[in-house]
């Protein structure tokens, strides 16, 4: 079944005023585009979940600071719009700049918790308010019921979730598990930047999340295990952002023994900045 693209904020509510008025329940799948894998595992989930999926591509200007990748970032619309449609997605919302930030714009979310923990925060500071603003707006505008993120994002979804429950949106946020290649690599529309041989270095982040998450369960202190992890990702190549382990939920550092952990990694392979992460 073809995907149906809409191109414009009042086409979206046409059609999803259809849905409802058929008694429709609909999820929604916010992207950037660049489609992979992972994208189209959370159009399957979301039809598990609702009868409608709407799936929107939106390259945010807004989460890219001055020196990042804004104007390189892959784009390919009709090979997206190809596997969307494959996945089963019964609509593409594409919308322009004015649907989401029409002349004159000027609000955004302001964010503490989890968007303020020292991880990504600290070498992208504004990056979760180009990403809460956007996927707010994204939220309201589609009416849907249910979103679906990518754990690979960790910290972004801790953040959305956050902001929908604090904001009472009437969403359910729901966190999909990674896609990975066979690797372990972690699927991302940025490992299209990554050489051969880069590709075989990138391995090593989710190597090293396994083989630490393995110590921590073996009774290794976490800052331990997560700082040994960071010296071998560094003598293998990689520009380590941060490797630490945090509380699952709140992202916080660890404070006592026995609380639910997540380890999350970010690191340079070359040019190219990879994040991942791992329930311990």
């Amino acid at each position: 079944m073809p995907t149906k693209p809409l191109r414009t904020l009042s086409a979206l509510r046409r059609e999803t005023a259809r849905w409802r008025s058929d008694g429709l329940r609909y999820a929604v799948v916010p992207t950037m585009g660049a489609i992979h894998e992972g994208h189209l595992q959370l159009v399957r989930e979301g039809l598990k979940r609702a009868d409608r999926v709407i799936t929107t591509i939106f390259v945010n200007p807004k989460q890219f600071a001055a020196h990042e990748d804004l104007g390189s970032y892959p784009r390919d619309e009709s090979g997206d719009l190809r596997k969307l449609a494959q996945a089963g997605s019964h609509a593409v919302y594409l919308p322009r700049l004015e649907d989401i930030y029409p002349q004159y714009f000027a609000t955004t979310v302001s964010l503490n918790g989890p968007a303020k923990t020292g991880l990504e925060d600290k070498f992208r500071p504004e990056f979760f308010t180009g990403v809460t603003t956007v996927v707010a707006k994204l939220f309201l505008q589609t009416g849907a019921e249910i979103a679906l993120f990518g754990e690979k994002d960790y910290q972004q979804l801790k953040v959305v979730t956050q902001m929908a429950r604090d904001l009472d949106i009437p969403i359910k946020v729901v966190g999909i598990p990674t896609v990975r290649e066979s690797t372990g690599l972690a699927k991302s529309s940025r490992n299209a930047y990554l050489s051969p041989s880069e590709e075989k270095t990138a391995i090593s982040i989710h190597q090293n999340l396994l083989r630490t998450a393995e110590a921590i369960r073996s009774g290794q202190a976490p800052t331990r295990a997560a700082a040994a992890a960071t010296r071998r990702l560094t003598a293998a190549g990689l520009k380590v952002d941060y490797f630490e382990a945090r509380n699952s939920e709140t992202l916080a550092r660890p404070r006592m023994a026995g609380e639910p952990l997540r380890l999350l990694a970010a690191a340079w392979v070359g040019r190219t900045r990879l994040i991942d992460n791992m329930k311990v």
